[in-house]
């Protein structure tokens, strides 16, 4: 007797992994897969914000010249056969960022927006999300980039500011120590002159050292040898004046020790915080998360409004010089999984194993 072997069902398009990222808009298919509908006779995109289709009308396509052959049009709404919205929106974003950068004067968000052809708030928020800062907070941003790069070089102080598009010294010297960290002379003498005292400690989690400027406390480093934390701070600080502490200072590295043995008794000193607009952006969100708890790095960029700018706020909590202070440790990938810190991931582990301890 022959025996008939039922026929291996076709895998349909439901049941396709393809279909459940197109289902989900995956931005990230864009390019690598395409669809086409037969009840409407076009293709698109895996991103397509068009309504969902019904599977049993899909074809799916792994090439563009297979989309194509179907003979159906391109979707007017998605633009298969061109960049995908995230490249256009990028592109629309680096041009944006040129004309601020080569213009003299400060563009206005009008004049950005429609060189772009986006209205002002659609471009406002489409700004934000890609480089995290606004229009006006990047125009500040490269100003002060020049500025810095006017002193390196060798420009006067006057030179650099208007060079850089400041209207007037005074709108400058106001944010200076801000935008420097120091004074515009010193910076230009790449920190000559500035005095900074520091002290070395111990602490639970090893040696500790507190350095801090005439404007407050400028680095607090963890580590294993307090020699190697004492060139640290040389290098961060080449051609300032470092003064080790004196019987008043030792009483402020005890105020910090304290802090990191116990958190919660929070640690009220003045702060001399150096760095970009981004990055303040992050520090300050850093230091909105209550002992105890922790975040993912994608929810800081999201509460800073930037939520494609996970890796960004990843850089600005590696390049944080105020351990404990700025509480970059609280922050932990999406697994809940502890990922790379500066004074060690054992370290990053015990401070919020003590954190957690202490709150319950």
């Amino acid at each position: 007797m022959t025996k008939i072997f039922p026929r291996s069902r076709a895998l349909s398009v439901a049941d396709d992994p393809r279909w459940a990222r197109i289902v989900a808009r995956d931005r990230t298919a864009d390019g690598q897969l395409w669809y086409s509908v037969s009840t409407t006779g076009v293709y698109c995109r895996p991103s397509c914000a068009s309504r969902a289709a019904n599977p049993k009308n899909v074809a799916l396509h792994d090439t563009l010249e297979s989309a194509r052959a179907t003979g159906f049009r391109p979707c007017k709404r998605c633009n298969p056969d061109g960049l995908s919205l995230k490249c256009e929106n990028a592109a629309l974003v680096a041009r944006a960022c040129r004309m601020i950068e080569e213009r003299e004067e400060e563009p206005s968000l009008e004049e950005l927006a429609e060189a772009v052809h986006r209205s002002p708030s659609y471009f406002h928020r489409l700004f934000k999300s890609a480089t995290g800062l606004t229009p006006k907070d990047y125009a500040a941003a490269d100003r002060a980039k020049k500025v810095r790069e006017g002193l390196k070089i060798g420009n006067s102080v006057t030179e650099a500011i208007y060079d850089a598009g400041f209207n007037s010294s005074g709108r400058f010297y106001e944010k200076s120590t801000g935008i420097l960290g120091m004074t515009p002379t010193q910076y230009r003498g790449g920190g000559a002159n500035e005095e900074i005292k520091f002290a070395v400690g111990q602490t639970s989690l090893g040696a500790i050292l507190v350095a801090s400027s005439k404007k407050g406390v400028a680095s607090i480093l963890l580590g294993d040898d307090p020699d190697k934390l004492v060139r640290d701070l040389q290098d961060r600080f080449p051609k300032a004046h470092l003064v080790g502490a004196d019987r008043e200072y030792e009483a402020l590295i005890a105020r910090v020790v304290g802090f990191v043995e116990n958190p919660h008794i929070g640690l009220d000193l003045p702060l001399d915080v150096r760095g970009t607009a981004f990055q303040r952006r992050v520090w300050q969100a850093l230091q909105e998360i209550p002992v105890g708890q922790h975040v993912s790095y994608a929810e800081i960029a999201r509460r800073i409004g930037s939520p494609n700018a996970v890796r960004a706020v990843a850089g600005a909590c590696a390049a944080n010089n105020l351990a404990v202070a700025i509480p970059c440790h609280r922050v932990v990938r999406n697994d809940g999984a502890l990922s790379g810190y500066a004074w060690g991931v054992a370290r990053k582990r015990a401070l919020l194993e003590r954190e957690a301890s202490q709150t319950v």
